[in-house]
């Protein structure tokens, strides 16, 4: 491979991961700014996605269940330490540490709150020159309980 040519490549990787590094933190921010249709575009449409257990039918099901689940409460959700890898033009893999923070108005069918630790392992896929999420694996490392919260107080 010529030096030109390695370069090139070298390049597009880079360029990949900075896309891929893009499209979780859309991820994280469309959770917490309960924006669930911009949520489930994020994903090629037969993703497989697993959290917690829970496998998914599609990504609206996934996006869908979040909106239903959280409401209007306030999340916040973070990613970190990106491992990503580029597998090909249009493939690649990545883990990444989580943390997320969720709490619900005081009721007598709120869930309880929690601070999540754990990590996700994904792949992408390049489709129509745009990095998609086609796969999801949540694993928690760690939960701890949060008190809800009485909006009214």
């Amino acid at each position: 491979m010529s030096d030109l040519a390695e370069l090139t490549r070298r390049l597009d990787a880079l360029e990949a991961v900075e896309e891929i590094k893009k499209l979780k933190a859309r991820y994280f921010r469309f959770v917490d700014e309960k924006k669930h249709d911009e949520l489930a575009a994020l994903f090629t449409p037969d993703a497989t996605l697993v959290t917690d257990g829970i496998t998914w039918g599609s990504p609206r099901e996934f996006a869908n269940t979040i909106r239903d689940l959280t409401g209007d409460a306030p999340s916040v959700h973070h990613g970190h330490m990106p491992e990503i890898e580029i597998l090909g033009e249009d493939s690649a893999s990545g883990i990444w540490a989580m943390e997320d923070l969720l709490t619900f108005p005081v009721g007598p069918e709120a869930p309880e709150g929690h601070n999540g630790y754990g990590q996700y392992r994904e792949t992408y896929r390049k489709v129509d020159g745009r990095w998609l999420i086609d796969s999801v694996l949540l694993t928690r490392l760690r939960m701890d309980a949060l008190e809800n919260w009485d909006p009214d107080a």
